[in-house]
């Protein structure tokens, strides 16, 4: 089977909610052995451990910010030491602090430069010198088509998703010869509890801007991160797919 991950681990920053959660569970229904990180959210966090687990998969939960370099080296150690190995990053964890540029504060543009572009500096800088030496990885980013596109009230958010691709290019150059293949993906309007806050009014707005006329699901994202993760995938790396139903064509 291409899309067996059966004997691998996977890593993936801010697993709790949202398409971080989809990735683990897609990933753990794949066969790979899980470690996820999460902020505050203990509860989501066991909760996601167990359903793991509950399908013979190990599971690992580890509290961190992915903002703090040091944490992310530790969370790397932990990983090695308690699942023996690790082949696969997945760089998820971010945040938004929407606000238009003339209002927007030096604390709100820091805090998601930190949390969007930052942790994925941490994270890959923390497993490159493991994947290295076995020659063996795969790292996906998580970026956004707003860091294709640009939008209104998100120069902080478009800026770091625009690094990550740009992150994701230099990286994926430096480590190819070393058979480590890195990628990104650029989800669109995904349903999740962000855009659960929308009224009917916005979210159709959203919709007739969309080709295929409807969101897409956190599904739709972790099946994107399974390819780049499988067999079916060996020959691709620096590439940025966008999973948007055409919103960035």
């Amino acid at each position: 089977m291409h899309l067996d991950l059966t004997g691998q681990t996977a890593l993936v920053t801010g697993g709790t909610r949202g398409i971080g959660r989809a990735i683990c569970l897609r990933l753990a229904q794949a066969g790979a052995s899980i470690a996820f990180t999460y902020k505050s959210s203990a509860d989501k966090a066991e909760s996601l451990k167990s359903e793991i687990e509950a399908m013979g998969r190990h599971a690992l939960a580890m509290q961190a910010e992915a903002e703090n370099f040091a944490q992310a080296e530790k969370v790397v150690q932990e990983v090695l030491h308690t699942l023996g190995t690790l082949h696969i990053l997945v760089n998820n964890a971010g945040q938004t602090r929407d606000t238009l540029l003339m209002r927007m504060t030096e604390t709100q543009w820091d805090e998601v430069i930190a949390s969007n572009l930052k942790s994925v500096f941490n994270y890959t800088k923390a497993v490159i010198k493991h994947m290295v030496s076995q020659r063996n990885g795969r790292i996906v980013n998580i970026t956004s088509v707003i860091g294709l596109t640009g939008n209104a009230g998100q120069a902080n958010y478009a800026a770091s998703k625009a690094g990550i691709i740009g992150f994701t290019k230099s990286v994926a150059k430096e480590v190819a010869s070393r058979n480590i293949l890195v990628n990104a993906i650029a989800p669109g309007f995904i349903d999740t509890e962000m855009t659960g806050a929308l009224s009917d009014e916005q979210r159709k707005s959203i919709e007739t801007m969309i080709p295929m006329k409807r969101t897409g699901s956190t599904h739709d994202v972790a099946d994107a991160v399974l390819f780049f993760c499988s067999p079916l995938a060996n020959y691709i790396t620096g590439e940025v797919l966008r999973v948007d139903g055409g919103l960035a064509m």
